[in-house]
């Protein structure tokens, strides 16, 4: 009877360690929209999370969403908090020291935006003594930090916020994504006097041209899985349904166009 007993707990536990397996945990963010947001209920909805969704049904995984501060998500991820990261995160040299990356899931390219008729240049010359607003720790920042080095930068936590700032005149130019600029601000009644300026701007060699998903450098199989998972929503038209929610211009970053 103790045999079977002890049997009995054993293959509850071979079976329980199997179900945890197949969880993946998703490191997400919640403020990014139309990317990741966060709902009154505390319900995750956004480009991001369907993303992450449809990944996990090709690898016939659970997914488990776990909300992240920006600033933590890559010593999160690296502590074991989640799995991978799935928040909109752009692919570039620095991160790629401490985590490896899947192929792009998408691009989208920057903007100027800045008070209606108040720039008809935002060359560094002309952007000379002005505060630009950007997100800290962003390509973005880079960016600027390296071609407008005698600007002031006001770097914010979240990109929303980089909006918020501009609007309360606490910046004189914002430096943002193309579509969270135009979703989350300018077609608000706060955004009401702003306008995207200069021509639409892929960072190219500052960004590895698109936004990837994070995975710890010991988990190259996981890796692996995930991008054939990739490969797959993108030629079932997964990708092309989940995208034209959001977007009315195509997303796909350029290396899956080759």
């Amino acid at each position: 009877m103790r045999m079977k007993f002890l049997a009995s707990i054993f293959a509850t536990t071979i079976l329980a360690g199997t179900a945890f397996a197949q969880d993946l945990r998703i490191g997400v963010e919640g403020n990014y929209p139309p990317f990741s947001v966060v709902a009154p209920d505390g319900a995750l909805s956004g480009f991001d999370i369907d993303i992450a969704n449809a990944l996990c049904a090709k690898m016939k995984k659970s997914c488990v969403m776990v909300q992240q501060e920006w600033d933590g998500m890559i010593p999160a991820l690296n502590a074991k908090k989640f799995d991978i990261i799935v928040a909109s995160m752009t692919i570039n040299e620095k991160r790629k020291k401490v985590v490896d990356f899947s192929n792009p899931y998408y691009d989208v390219p920057s903007r100027w935006v800045a008070r209606k008729g108040e720039y008809k240049s935002w060359s560094p010359e002309e952007l000379k003594g002005k505060t630009i607003v950007v997100l800290r720790n962003s390509p973005r920042a880079e960016y600027v930090a390296k071609n407008y080095p005698e600007s002031t930068v006001l770097a914010v936590d979240k990109e929303p916020a980089v909006y918020l700032e501009l609007a309360a005149g606490r910046g004189d130019i914002a430096f943002g994504s193309s579509v969270v600029s135009a979703e989350a601000f300018l077609k608000k009644p706060e955004g009401k006097d702003f306008e995207q300026v200069g021509d639409t701007l892929f960072l190219g060699e500052d960004a590895d041209g698109g936004v990837g998903i994070a995975v710890r450098k010991s988990d190259g199989a996981l890796r692996e899985e995930v991008n054939s998972a990739l490969s797959s929503i993108m030629a079932d038209g997964t990708y092309k349904q989940l995208s034209g929610k959001y977007f009315d211009f195509d997303v796909t970053p350029q290396s899956a166009k080759k």
